[in-house]
């Protein structure tokens, strides 16, 4: 697939009724996406399921890559924000890490079609997808090593701690999310930050430690 055009950067709405249009568009897009995978995904779905007419598409988009391209990173946007405002009060890293999981099963819960949006995105549009988990993974670093800084969490490896926590929370909430929502979120969570805490090494007090 073809790179982004100049073109298609220059489309960012400049009014609010611009973006509320635009985010109608995403929306949609998102669904039909999630519904028939891109190659059977058509504009006119989308523009259809928004709303708004063929051409209003095209004053946003120049394609229906460009629009996937976008959405892959929307979501990504929708993820990050989303998980960030509900560890904001959390007092430390380690709860941080649970508190974020349970975040993340729960829009996973709201957003079914993520999972198949960003996997077909690998093939689609190879760069979209991995600037969608780099972008996850700088940020979580840049919190592991301010968490590691304030004492929170031992120092170390903290681009590859990133990395491995990320790809914990794929498959937990692809398991828990996606193939099964009738686990708790918060049990799920909790479970996980035990291992994030404790690894696998026997604890000294003698417990278990199954959360």
């Amino acid at each position: 697939m073809n790179q982004v055009s100049s073109s298609e950067i220059d489309k960012t709405p400049k009014t609010a009724r611009g973006r509320k249009t635009q985010a109608k568009l995403l929306d949609a897009a998102e669904i039909e996406f999630g519904e028939r995978g891109f190659y059977e995904a058509a504009i006119t779905g989308i523009t259809q399921r928004a709303g708004v007419a063929l051409g209003t598409f095209y004053v946003y988009f120049d394609s229906k890559e460009a629009i996937f391209r976008a959405l892959v990173s929307h979501m990504g946007h929708l993820t990050r924000t989303w998980i960030a405002e509900r560890v904001a009060t959390a007092p430390d890293r380690i709860t941080a890490e649970r508190v974020g999981l349970e975040a993340f099963i729960d829009f996973v819960r709201q957003h079914t079609d993520l999972y198949r949006i960003v996997m077909e995105a690998q093939f689609v549009a190879e760069d979209a997808y991995r600037q969608y988990y780099s972008d996850f993974a700088e940020a979580y670093q840049a919190n592991l090593e301010q968490a590691a800084g304030a004492g929170e969490i031992r120092p170390g490896g903290e681009e590859e701690r990133a990395w491995a926590l990320i790809g914990m929370n794929v498959f937990l909430g692809l398991r828990y999310a996606v193939w099964d929502d009738s686990r708790s979120p918060a049990e799920v969570a909790a479970r996980a930050g035990d291992l994030i805490q404790w690894g696998l090494t026997k604890r000294k007090d003698g417990t278990d430690g199954d959360g």
